[in-house]
């Protein structure tokens, strides 16, 4: 692993580092923010995964997440979005290939060779991360925005027992009935839907839900409600008895004001399930 830079936040410490994936067989570069009190204990982790278009510094940059993790005394994850590189596999749209990973591990030609993403998040950057930080692996929670709201509500339900807590910023709730995943999945993982349903939040909060609450905050004036179908989710939510709660926000949109002003909201609510 190489470090890539190193600033005081916080009375913490904001890095970013690269390291050789085996999973990828890419250069992967994330972000890990350490509160003060890792110099002297482990600490817990919440990761965030971003969306559409993002690399690791997106939500480390813009969503003011480093104050409330510092003062909870949790550390911050920011993974990157997809392998990245001239020899990977690359679309021309912005919603599929590099940035756009959908946290799945491709099946598929041209994608399969690199696009691992399932596996990156759920193993092997943990083992990375906690053989060289003092983190403490049995106290993870996990959230995102968009395209990473889908993954991290996809890793939580799919992972029993891995995550303490889970939320998410206008996560793609449905993306096997969405454009913004139907295209990804078959380009991924093929024409075959069944194998489109574990990484589909509504389907999966439908069957196994999530053993803990659930945070969930959607903008109602996001410009991609159709795509990012809110509903759905919160219906089967509703129809589990999912303890949790989905809160349309009136007035915000898709973008980083939006996470920064609720960015609060879900650090407090983490901080309740993985400080305890």
């Amino acid at each position: 692993m190489r470090t890539v830079s190193e600033n005081k936040c916080f009375g913490g410490v904001q890095g970013v580092y690269s390291h050789t994936s085996e999973v990828t067989g890419t250069e992967m570069t994330f972000g890990l923010f350490l509160p003060a009190e890792a110099e002297t204990r482990p600490v817990p982790v919440l990761w965030y995964l971003s969306g559409l278009t993002c690399t690791h510094e997106n939500a480390m940059v813009k969503a003011g997440a480093q104050r409330y993790a510092a003062e909870a005394g949790i550390a911050l994850v920011f993974p990157d979005t997809s392998p990245r590189g001239p020899g990977v596999a690359n679309d021309e749209a912005y919603d599929l290939g590099q940035g756009a990973g959908f946290y799945v591990n491709a099946t598929e030609a041209p994608w399969a060779e690199h696009y691992r993403m399932w596996d990156y998040v759920a193993e092997e950057l943990p083992r990375v991360i906690t053989a060289t930080f003092d983190i403490d692996e049995e106290r993870q929670g996990i959230t995102g925005h968009s395209m990473g709201g889908h993954g991290a509500l996809t890793l939580a339900m799919g992972l029993p027992g891995r995550f303490r807590s889970v939320s998410a910023f206008a996560p793609i709730a449905q993306p096997t009935r969405s454009d913004w995943g139907r295209k990804q999945l078959t380009a991924y993982l093929g024409a075959d839907e069944a194998t489109w349903l574990a990484h589909d939040a509504t389907h999966l909060m439908r069957e196994t839900g999530f053993d803990g609450e659930v945070l969930i905050d959607q903008g109602g004036s996001d410009q991609f409600l159709d795509l990012l179908r809110p509903e759905a989710l919160a219906q089967a939510m509703a129809a589990r008895r999912q303890p949790g709660a989905f809160r349309m926000q009136a007035g915000y949109d898709h973008s980083y004001f939006f996470v920064a002003t609720f960015i609060p909201d879900h650090l407090a609510f983490h901080a309740a399930a993985l400080t305890r």
